[in-house]
């Protein structure tokens, strides 16, 4: 009965590979035997390529959906000339602001591979730090959601109030330790598959980078370009990158903890030279095979992948409103008019630059935009419209530096209570009101809050100063990448 069974899977393995190669080009199928080559070679032969396990993750995004395809008929076409193939572990990281649309894809990309019921894939999420079966119809926990959504705040208040926008590097932080962690984790895997340009590789290491050293830590600034040092700087964080942040206020392990290994050296596969196809071309793949439902505009305008755009227009407008003395329509402006210049960079369609005039240049629709963007930045990161002013003001950092500003701008009433507001901060007994609006208005506990006083501005090295060192890494984008996006001066030259 298992001969049969066996032998009735390898046939739909085998249809599953003849469909998808015939979504290939040329040019396409000449890079899948590159492929083949470059994980036999870092296998140590074809021999020793059945004990070799790859790690891929999975974001549910256009390019992760047709690099894990390409990754998916390696695996496949080697079953069908050797005795053996290597194994694959598919992960990916549920975050708050993960949408639906992106598990669901990642769900039918996994469907159309053929990979759930192949005994040689692994499919994992983790949530909350615990590693689980992945499961497209299981929503983020409400612990998972909570932890982010603290996490997010902690990394982003510790910040100059004009240091740069990057409010969202927590995710840079909870990504870099999901690579570690599910890198070791029951047995551990041998590569971590690199589909990203050297320029998105660059990025993320930086932001890597930036957000560590809000968390207390001191990455170094040597080592290799792009991902290839990616696990060595991933040992120098640690196992627990927000250590610092929740000594007293407790945290969940990873888990489960006893499946992890204590060390295991994996590599990076650099792949990005063999996605030869353009866009155009990858769409009937994508969307036919594939089942890939595009968000053609967020995937084109985004310019952080850790927040959705109409939550970036939002803090654009927020900002513009709130810190500048200007209003909330001119901050949607400025946020639309850079990423037109981007989106004209990559040479897109017209029409979706259209798209993105009516989308965000519409007066007439600015309030309903307005309105939309707050429910969903409180349906997805757990915040509120008054939370989100609060973490561009970043008050509390370094003793409360920014906290009158901040009350003279948006709380005046409050100017009166400074005073209380600095004793809770030091962790005096204060009125039950004193303690509940600063809750309110920072989304964070009184404790935490206290924790953040305590702290300085991102810490400098010898050196100078940190941020300075990874700012200055990230304006070295240049203009003519094809991906290139809006770099973080670019975002905050109108404002300075």
């Amino acid at each position: 009965m298992t001969s049969i069974h066996d032998q009735a899977m390898n046939y739909v393995y085998q249809q599953v590979l003849q469909r998808l190669l015939g979504f290939f080009s040329r040019a396409e199928r000449t890079a899948l035997q590159l492929l083949i080559q470059r994980l036999a070679v870092a296998a140590g032969g074809m021999e020793h390529i059945g004990d070799y396990k790859v790690l891929a993750i999975q974001s549910g995004g256009r390019d992760n959906c047709y690099t894990l395809a390409l990754l998916r008929a390696a695996q496949l076409t080697i079953a069908t000339r050797a005795p053996a193939t290597f194994q694959l572990r598919i992960a990916s990281l549920r975050l708050s602001g993960t949408n639906c649309a992106a598990v669901e894809n990642m769900h039918r990309t996994n469907s159309a591979l053929f990979v759930y019921d192949d005994p040689r894939v692994e499919v994992l999420m983790v949530d909350d730090r615990e590693v689980l079966p992945f499961n497209h119809l299981t929503p983020i926990s409400d612990a998972g959601r909570e932890s982010s959504r603290l996490n997010l705040l902690m990394i982003g208040h510790r910040r100059k109030w004009r240091g740069g926008f990057d409010l969202w590097d927590d995710g840079y932080l909870a990504t870099g330790e999901f690579y570690g962690q599910i890198a070791r984790w029951d047995g551990g895997v041998d590569a971590l598959l690199i589909g990203d340009t050297p320029r998105r590789q660059k990025q993320f290491i930086e932001g890597l980078k930036r957000a560590a050293a809000k968390a207390g830590l001191q990455p170094s600034h040597t080592g290799e370009a792009g991902c290839a040092g990616l696990f060595a700087l991933l040992d120098e964080l640690g196992s627990d990158c927000y250590h610092r942040f929740y000594a007293d206020y407790g945290q969940a392990r990873w888990r489960p903890q006893e499946r992890f290994e204590t060390c295991r050296r994996a590599a990076c596969i650099d792949i990005h030279d063999l996605l030869v196809s353009n866009l155009e071309d990858r769409w009937p793949l994508l969307t036919e095979f594939l089942g890939f439902q595009p968000d053609e505009l967020s995937a084109q305008i985004s310019d952080n992948e850790f927040v959705s755009p109409s939550i970036s227009a939002h803090i654009r407008g927020l900002h513009a409103c709130f810190v500048q003395n200007r209003n909330y329509e001119s901050g949607v402006a400025q946020y639309l008019q850079r990423a037109l210049v981007m989106m004209r960079r990559k040479h897109l369609p017209e029409r979706m630059c259209e798209q993105a005039i009516e989308v965000f240049g519409n007066p007439a629709t600015l309030v309903e935009l307005r309105a939309r963007a707050a429910v969903e930045a409180q349906k997805n990161l757990g915040l509120s419209e008054a939370q989100l002013v609060c973490l561009l003001f970043a008050p509390f950092i370094e003793k409360g530096a920014g906290l009158e500003r901040f009350l003279r701008q948006c709380h005046p009433g409050m100017l009166v209570a400074m005073p209380e507001l600095h004793k809770a901060m030091q962790g005096h007994p204060v009125a039950e009101q004193i303690m509940q609006w600063m809750t309110d208005v920072s989304g964070l506990p009184v404790s935490l809050i206290g924790q953040l006083y305590r702290m300085e501005w991102t810490p400098v090295d010898a050196d100078g100063a940190a941020e300075a060192h990874i700012q200055k890494g990230a304006s070295q984008m240049t203009a003519g990448d094809s991906d290139a996006g809006i770099t973080r001066e670019d975002e905050w030259s109108a404002g300075h």
